[in-house]
């Protein structure tokens, strides 16, 4: 039994030393790779401060768009108004006119007409049927 006892002891010994041997061999490339990203960090540092300045750049010409889009909303919205009231005025207008210009046409037909009567000539060629 004591030799089995040893044996045991002798091979968790031996697990042990192989579990070391990774844990040094991992320890040494972390290391590395401790080193690779210490060299990378001055790069990658620069590179994402350039992109945050382009960001705050963007951010402020899309704030100045905001700001142009907001006044040309409020433009076209007078325009509109100007349009709608000059509509509103112009139409009383146009509509006096065209009835001043129907009264006028009918006038000059009455006119036309009693002239075509008096001479003996009939008003028109289809008043027989």
């Amino acid at each position: 039994m004591g030799v089995g006892v040893l044996l045991c002891g002798i091979s968790l010994f031996v697990v042990c030393l192989a579990l070391a041997k990774v844990v040094t061999r991992l320890n040494g490339t972390l290391d590395e790779v401790d080193r690779q990203i210490a060299a990378l960090s001055p790069p990658v540092i620069r590179t994402l401060d350039h992109v945050g300045g382009i960001a705050d750049t963007a951010d402020a010409t899309v704030a100045r768009l905001g700001a142009v889009v907001g006044t040309l909303e409020t433009v076209a919205a007078a325009v509109g108004k100007t349009a709608r009231l000059a509509s509103d005025a112009l139409a009383p207008a146009l509509v006096n006119a065209g009835a001043a210009l129907t009264g006028i046409s009918a006038g000059l037909r009455k006119l036309v007409a009693g002239r075509r009567g008096e001479s003996g000539v009939p008003a028109s060629p289809s008043s027989d049927g």
